[in-house]
């Protein structure tokens, strides 16, 4: 059995006044509330009224709140934080914008009391918030595009390094401890937690899929928002790649890269694109299109080479 209060839950946080409010709230109506020992918000230099919104919550919150301060270093020193000072003997990744619905602890916790092995982590499943009334776009990027990619797992499948995702995961304490922490080379959002991922791997880390602990992403994601983001990734990338895990993902994509169908997709979208360019509109609409559509415009405008280029310039410019 696992002891009382088992669970520490590390959010890391900037400039999330409000939606970090929704977040701390949800968890006060856990199924499993009883069974999260702490919940360590991790401030990563907030300009906004995070400090003073987590101080007010946390005298009303029966579960308990402790909160961490660092100048602006990025998520991977502030999760870090949160793992030199938990104290469960579970640790649960989830983002500041990542809304957990009501049996999200229970489900972590229930499936590492059937995996006890400490070698055993738990990914929740992560879809849009209602509330925010995402587009079929939007659908298709988190589940079967480039953010998330979740789709075809099944439960309890076998995922490797490329799905260690923070927004929703659950290790045991020690393991983490034992086997490695976050990178703080990584200032910003991208790779950091793969990098982590592809070390654990190689310490025996088992990454167990569970579509039922769902968090909901409270974010709206217009088809501009993505291809900034696709630039911010790519910025991130260059340092991943110096990395051991880094090189060996791009070895993997290559050889997908390689195959003559993927070739001729990419010949597809430079040819036809550009003559359905007066469509690019509907991609923020509530009209469902056809996921190639969706696929083609994207990866054109989004993650060609001369695409990034401009979006790198563009950060420099605004530097």
């Amino acid at each position: 059995m696992l002891s009382t209060k088992p669970l520490s839950v590390v959010i890391a946080t900037h400039n999330r006044e409000n939606i970090l409010k929704k977040a701390l709230a949800a968890y006060q109506d856990q199924s499993a509330r009883e069974e999260i020992r702490e919940l360590l918000v991790v401030d990563d230099g907030s300009s906004d009224g995070t400090p003073a919104m987590v101080a007010e919550f946390s005298r009303v919150s029966p579960v308990p709140i402790r909160y961490f301060r660092q100048d602006r270093r990025g998520a991977a020193a502030a999760r870090n934080i949160g793992i030199e000072n938990a104290s469960g003997e579970l640790v649960l990744f989830t983002d500041d914008d990542v809304i957990p619905s009501p049996h999200l602890v229970s489900e972590h916790l229930t499936w590492h009391e059937q995996n006890r092995e400490s070698n055993v982590s738990v990914l929740g499943d992560i879809r849009w918030d209602p509330e925010v009334r995402p587009t079929p776009f939007m659908q298709w990027f988190a589940t079967g595009g480039p953010l998330l990619n979740l789709a075809r797992c099944k439960d309890g499948a076998d995922l490797d390094f490329r799905s260690f995702y923070t927004g929703n995961i659950s290790l045991k304490t020690t393991f983490l401890r034992e086997h490695g922490v976050f990178d703080e080379d990584f200032k910003g959002y991208g790779f950091e937690d793969i990098e982590l991922g592809y070390r654990l791997e190689k310490g025996g880390l088992r990454l167990l899929y569970n579509s039922a602990a769902v968090g909901y992403h409270y974010k709206f994601m217009s088809f501009e928002d993505a291809c900034r983001w696709a630039k911010v990734v790519a910025a991130a990338r260059k340092l991943f790649e110096s990395k051991e895990a880094g090189m060996v993902l791009a070895r993997m994509e290559a050889q997908k890269k390689a195959r003559l169908a993927s070739r001729m997709k990419r010949l597809l979208v430079r040819t036809l694109v550009p003559f359905l360019s007066p469509m690019k509109p509907l991609l923020d609409s509530q009209l469902r299109l056809p996921r190639i559509f969706y696929r083609a415009f994207y990866h054109y405008y989004a993650t060609r080479p001369a695409a990034l280029q401009a979006g790198v310039e563009e950060d420099s410019a605004g530097e």
